[in-house]
């Protein structure tokens, strides 16, 4: 039997609610992405120029840090990657999880929450951080995160 995680990242709460329902309804273990140093809500105002996430979110190469690892990733044959859009991308600290471990043939199934943004741009720099991991097709998830995490395991 495959072993199923549901991993995200969630700023404001929205995408941990995502991911708590489709790991639910998979019956998957649950790895949330924290920072190791955690974003206050100056940390978040995308409007400021200086604010963390901004200047994040403009060098391609920033890359913070997880506040502990996943335990166990090589059991699992098929990870859900859960964040919220930032700048029509994955958060960086997204990035750190993905170039922190060999998804070399396991298959990885991008979902996201958003105010008005596809995940389009995402899936593209995804796969661009982790060649080597067979992608599922993404979705956008601001509600619905039971049933679309059921048909995605083809369940």
């Amino acid at each position: 039997m495959s072993r199923i995680l549901v991993a995200y990242f969630s700023a404001s709460g929205v995408t941990a609610r995502a991911a708590k329902e489709a790991a639910e309804a998979v019956g998957a273990d649950l790895y949330e992405i924290r920072p190791a140093e955690p974003y206050t809500e100056a940390d978040l105002n995308w409007m400021d120029k200086k604010s963390r996430s901004t200047l994040e979110m403009k060098d391609p190469a920033s890359r913070p840090a997880i506040g502990t690892r996943a335990e166990n990733m090589e059991q699992y044959d098929t990870v859900f990657v859960g964040f919220p859009i930032w700048w029509y991308v994955e958060p960086r600290i997204v990035d750190t999880f993905l170039e922190s471990y060999d998804f070399t043939g396991k298959t990885l199934i991008p979902f996201a929450t958003s105010g008005g943004s596809g995940i389009s741009g995402a899936e593209k720099s995804l796969r661009e951080h982790c060649p080597k991991a067979s992608w599922k097709r993404g979705k956008l998830v601001n509600s619905g995160a039971a049933a679309w995490a059921k048909a995605a395991m083809g369940m």
